[in-house]
């Protein structure tokens, strides 16, 4: 199948016809139109600072359901233990600035560009990105960013200075969005890190069925700081 090109308009073809890898198009732009529309669509960016921006819709996406995130006995010892404060919203840019920083294995640069670090801090002060933070001592120790459209939360990414502390991010993440009804979180591309963490493998066409359900729900657009759940 052809990849496409993207024209100026915040517009995309069918996930369903992107390649058997999951690249469907080409180029555009991170405004939060087309980021909103992506997400919308079931696609997201990935690209690195060598390539153009490249847009997926993978034949398989890790989803996390309500009710089977995982925590080994260990983790939930350690939480209770190390007792990190975790917040919403409260330094949003701080925590995609260290993700976009935290070395990974097997991972030469990052993929989180300044050009999507601006993207998705936009999404945020449009009240559709949230950041989960895990303080220790007054310091940000750990977290994860990800956007919020219906009941449904794509998660981005996650980061940890010290041990659990994204463990203890993550938590807050599924107790939230549990007690707001949320029908899943979307963790994208499956690997052993979202195995750990209890995510299953669906196929883009059962992900596609279970968004269009998630949609018909309202967003809760703000800021999350503060918010009762």
């Amino acid at each position: 199948m052809p990849i496409f090109r993207l024209s100026p308009r915040p517009v995309f073809p069918d996930p369903r016809k992107a390649e058997p890898d999951g690249l469907l198009a080409v180029g555009g732009d991170l405004s939060p139109a087309r980021l909103l529309r992506a997400y919308r669509s079931g696609i997201f960016p990935w690209y690195d600072e060598e390539s153009p921006i490249l847009w997926w819709s993978p034949p398989e996406r890790a989803i996390i359901l309500p009710g089977e995130q995982r925590c080994s006995r260990r983790t939930e010892r350690a939480l209770r233990q190390l007792d990190f404060r975790v917040q919403r919203d409260s330094c949003f840019e701080a925590v995609i600035g260290h993700c976009s920083r935290i070395p990974r294995p097997g991972q030469d640069g990052t993929w989180i560009t300044p050009e999507m670090e601006r993207g998705y801090v936009a999404l945020h002060r449009e009240g559709y990105a949230h950041s989960f933070e895990a303080f220790r001592d007054g310091r940000l120790v750990g977290g994860l960013y990800g956007i919020s459209l219906g009941a449904a939360f794509f998660g981005e990414s996650m980061f940890s200075l010290e041990s659990y502390a994204s463990r203890a991010a993550f938590a807050e993440l599924c107790r939230t969005a549990w007690a707001w009804g949320f029908h899943f979180i979307d963790g994208q591309l499956p690997n052993p890190n979202l195995t750990d963490l209890g995510a299953r493998v669906v196929s883009r066409e059962d992900y596609l069925g279970r968004l269009a359900q998630a949609l018909e729900q309202p967003t809760r657009r703000g800021v999350w700081t503060g918010v009762e759940s």
